[in-house]
């Protein structure tokens, strides 16, 4: 529970939520449980415990991707960006704070009064510990935040002035490819003409280094990997022991993706009276939890033409690792 800031007015900030019903939530959590290969959706690792372990996991010497795309954002503004005042700025899959404040610090305080901040995510917890933390950095600063899974609710925006999105942090990699394509294809139908859209993606590189990002020797990410079963059974009432599972992460060099799993550490047995039956799992036997796509320039490119989007501009690292790629709706 996070206390309320005293010297932070919540007349700044407004959160909205657009959730399917829970009844439909379950059913679908069971069915991927069940499915062969059994999975997990990704957006259960971002309860609170797991928002603030992603974060540890951005500040891991191992994990380059946050610190990569942060120094491109910083050179971003003064590069090929458009002017961001007057604009309401949509970021996807917000999490922190910290690489939206990256922008609005390259603005002065006046463009900041103009702006307003459109945050969207799953986890209402992350949210609202952002926007107070935007608003005291920036007091001028209006925060409406969408509590929502980002495939199915960016219909509920609001579209009474220009905006501006942002999809960072490779959050696109997390998305099958079909999956992928439809997301850029909704995306293409709430856009505006003229309206940009700055992307942030991993890129293809050497496999040594990728599969280190995702095997941390601290065990942050398997800790991260592990408590999307706690997610679960605070979701469901399952009793998942994470205990009896082991972090997996390997790059799949064929689908361009690293692959997490949790392997069971012997044979176990999962109830919940949500549940039309027990799940019964063998020694050994996997759950697959996150994939995390790499890409390349033609692999984005071929994405986004479907949905109107046209490439025009891109920013990238020394050893071209990390890739900002800014598109605007045609």
């Amino acid at each position: 529970m996070i206390p309320p800031d005293k010297d932070v007015s919540e007349d700044t900030i407004t959160i909205e939520a657009w959730r399917s019903p829970r009844e439909d939530r379950i059913m679908a959590l069971y069915r991927c449980l069940t499915a062969k290969p059994r999975h997990i959706p990704s957006l259960y690792f971002y309860d609170a415990a797991g928002s603030e372990l992603f974060e540890k996991i951005t500040r891991l010497p191992e994990y380059y991707l946050t610190r990569l795309e942060k120094s491109l954002l910083r050179r971003a503004p003064s590069t090929f960006l458009p002017p961001l005042d007057s604009k309401d700025i949509v970021e996807i899959g917000s999490g922190d704070c910290s690489k939206i404040s990256i922008l609005l610090g390259s603005i002065t305080l006046e463009e900041v009064d103009s702006v307003r901040y459109l945050p969207v995510d799953v986890s209402e917890t992350a949210l609202r510990f952002s926007a107070r933390s935007l608003v005291r950095k920036f007091p001028g600063l209006q925060v409406q935040g969408l509590v929502t899974d980002f495939m199915r609710g960016l219909r509920h925006l609001p579209d009474e002035r220009e905006r501006f999105f942002l999809f960072l942090g490779s959050t696109l990699g997390n998305l099958h490819p079909k999956r992928a394509e439809k997301f850029f294809l909704n995306l293409g139908q709430v856009m505006r003409p003229g309206e940009h859209l700055l992307l942030g993606v991993d890129l293809v590189k050497p496999v040594h280094i990728l599969e280190r990002a995702y095997n941390d020797t601290a065990g942050v990410t398997a800790e991260f990997n592990r408590n999307i079963l706690n997610s679960v059974n605070r979701t469901v009432g399952t009793d998942f022991d994470p205990a009896l599972f082991s972090h997996v992460a390997f790059f799949n060099k064929e689908k361009s993706r690293i692959e997490m799993h949790l392997r069971t550490r012997k044979a176990i047995t999962i109830s919940s009276s949500c549940f039309p039956s027990p799940l019964s799992l063998k020694k050994g036997e996997q759950i697959h939890t996150e994939n995390s796509y790499k890409f390349s320039r033609n692999m984005i490119i071929t994405m986004t033409e479907p949905a109107g989007l046209s490439l025009s501009g891109s920013l990238t690292d020394a050893n071209d690792w990390y890739a900002l790629f800014l598109f605007i709706r045609e």
